[in-house]
């Protein structure tokens, strides 16, 4: 259910908290709440608007870190280990003609979102979650007001393989290489799209592990960590559209405790 609708103020921006967003984003994020089912302004459960507003923060899972394995030492700045990805050779399928999607959007943004890996129309367009899955995950995003200038998105592997998916030796090296980036970055919460990223850094899939909060354990610290579906397969099978937006729903919670 939507707790915060948005508003609308004297000029016809709308209002989602503090920050105006445009009606076309105002339309994109009713059309993701629509089809997640949100067919009400208020929660169905009781609300204690008197309770003091200290939040206590939700229990998390902790997963332990693995150890690093013999190698080039990685990258100790995130511009640095940036710069790397994009020229490395000893990145599981780099070849020379392979196209390499890198990171994207704002470090700082306090919102890491990886996926697992290129799909083949992003290799063509240059950028992540392209197409009919990108415009999908725009209206995600902006039914939690915000934008890919506002998160920052990157994938398990920066290049496609060449089935499309994952053998045992490169999804282990890609992990070690995201926990490492997860520590460089330090978001406030990451979200992992999908079954592959959950198995590869939390040893779950998105059905056991999702609706509740994780830790990714890091260089850095721990990093509160959900899982959530694939905008592709919320594509495919709209009826987890629902459990995608509760999900997001806890993520804004944490964001703003």
């Amino acid at each position: 259910m939507l707790t915060s609708p948005p508003s609308t103020d004297s000029s016809g921006r709308v209002e989602q908290g503090h920050d105006p967003i445009s009606p076309a984003a105002a339309a994109s994020a009713l059309r993701w709440w629509a089809d997640a089912g949100v067919d009400v302004m208020v929660g169905e459960e009781p609300h204690d608007w008197l309770r003091s507003n200290e939040k206590t923060p939700p229990p998390h899972e902790v997963r332990a870190e693995p150890a690093t394995p013999p190698g080039e030492p990685l990258p100790g700045q995130l511009d640095l280990f940036q710069a790397w990805l994009k020229d490395s050779d000893s990145l599981a399928f780099a070849a020379p003609s392979a196209p390499r999607i890198c990171p994207s959007g704002d470090a700082a943004s306090g919102l890491m979102i990886m996926t697992d890996m290129p799909a083949a129309e992003d290799c063509t367009s240059g950028s992540l979650l392209s197409g009919e899955v990108g415009r999908l995950f725009d209206r995600m995003l902006a039914a939690i007001g915000r934008d890919r200038t506002s998160i920052y998105l990157t994938s398990l592997s920066c290049l496609r393989s060449p089935t499309g998916i994952f053998n045992g030796e490169s999804q282990s090296q890609c992990a070690t290489l995201a926990r490492h980036h997860v520590g460089l970055v330090a978001p406030r919460a990451l979200l992992l799209f999908g079954d592959t990223c959950g198995k590869a850094l939390l040893g779950q899939s998105v059905m056991q592990g999702r609706g509740r909060w994780h830790e990714l354990t890091t260089h850095a610290g721990p990093v509160p960590t959900l899982m959530t579906f694939h905008p592709d397969i919320l594509l495919d099978q709209p009826k987890f559209k629902a459990a995608a937006w509760a999900d997001l729903q806890l993520l804004m919670q944490g964001l703003n405790s």
